[in-house]
């Protein structure tokens, strides 16, 4: 007689029941995410902040938008609890509250995320080539994904660069004093739009800064946000990749901010990194502070990564094979592997803490 044994069952996995009323839960939550996206992509949010409260005609009107759509958006965000309305005016009249105003429209402030449901749009617009690419291999590039993606990252950066990114700096007695010698020639690699290395360019007026990055459009972004900060003397961007980093160096310091993770190859971007690089000088490589290791259930942190990865960070490195296909959930251990493959000495969690979700490391040559 054969003995046949059954699967442990998990207590902790929901049933049936809990779980159509989680997924139910997560289609109101993606309805909601892809209508904040209309009201921030239109230009609603920031009217009512700067004009409510308005009735869905005067909305449309100042917005040059379609009436009868602003009304069914406005009482949908009613329905969802983000907007307010006042019933006893006939028609209604529609109001935002400061804190969501502050939240989907102060690209100032630290809670800004207005711009978050710009990556999952972005993302949703390919869905057809993603779904070819799970499938049969490849992926889908950050050129690609375009405009929507490009500005969400920026965007959603943007605040943390400009508000505590000099501050960070200057708790790390070492770095900071590197970064403030008369002279120093500093590399931002995968700069983005640029804000990154703008924010370093006034933490730092005795140095100068040479921008990397792969993505035509980002460079344009970044030229024309450094002319408004008055920074172009000191700042340069470049179209090329990592690999040209040697041609423009020796550098006193190069950073990476949240890029890593995206290279096809990033081993072999931190070795030219490194070949530009001064005797004795760093790479700063800040990305996503997730956990340690894979162990099944997760913090929002983990959560949120995931998704990024499966539709934007994953398929943006897989697009130019062969590639190394990180994702997006870029653990310590890897960092350290890739750092290791490339030539540095040593990698260091830098004490920045509470910044976004990211953690900073130094890479010693």
């Amino acid at each position: 007689m054969t003995e046949t044994t059954t699967p442990a069952t998990d207590s902790s996995a929901p049933g049936a029941d809990e779980f159509a009323e989680r997924l139910f839960g997560s289609a109101l939550a993606t309805a909601e995410t892809l209508s904040v996206y209309l009201g921030d992509r239109l230009g609603w949010y920031r009217c009512l902040s700067e004009s409510g409260p308005l009735t869905a005609d005067g909305l449309a009107e100042r917005t040059q938008t379609n009436a009868r759509y602003a009304r069914e958006w406005l009482e949908m965000q009613c329905a969802f609890g983000i907007l307010d309305a006042d019933l006893t005016n006939r028609p209604p009249t529609f109001a935002i509250s400061p804190g969501v105003a502050e939240v989907l429209t102060d690209t100032s402030s630290l809670s800004y995320l207005g711009a978050l449901p710009r990556m999952f749009a972005a993302a949703a617009r390919h869905l057809p080539e993603l779904l070819d690419a799970y499938r049969h291999g490849g992926g889908v590039s950050w050129e690609t994904l375009g405009a929507d993606a490009r500005e969400s990252q920026a965007d959603l950066n943007r605040p943390w660069f400009d508000a505590r990114l000099a501050p960070a700096l200057a708790g790390v007695e070492h770095l900071h004093e590197r970064l403030s010698r008369p002279g120093a020639r500093v590399a931002d690699v995968g700069f983005g739009a640029g804000h990154s290395t703008i924010a370093l360019a006034r933490a730092y007026p005795e140095a100068t800064f040479i921008g990397l990055d792969v993505d035509e459009a980002s460079v344009r972004m970044a030229r024309a946000n450094a002319a408004t900060a008055g920074v172009s003397e000191r700042v340069t961007f470049l179209v090329a990749d990592g690999d040209g980093a040697a041609a423009h160096g020796p550098f006193d310091a190069a950073f990476a901010f949240e890029c890593l993770h995206d290279m096809p190859r990033p081993v072999e971007v931190l070795a030219a990194v490194r070949r530009s690089l001064a005797p004795g000088a760093p790479l700063i490589v800040m990305d996503e502070a997730v956990s340690d290791e894979f162990t099944g259930p997760a913090d929002d942190l983990d959560k949120i990564m995931y998704g990024f990865s499966l539709f934007v960070c994953l398929p943006d490195s897989m697009s130019s094979p062969p590639s190394a296909a990180t994702g997006t959930v870029f653990r310590s251990s890897t960092l350290r592997q890739y750092a290791d493959d490339a030539g540095f000495a040593g990698v260091e969690v830098l004490p920045i803490e509470d910044f976004s979700f990211f953690r900073f490391y130094e890479l010693t040559t």
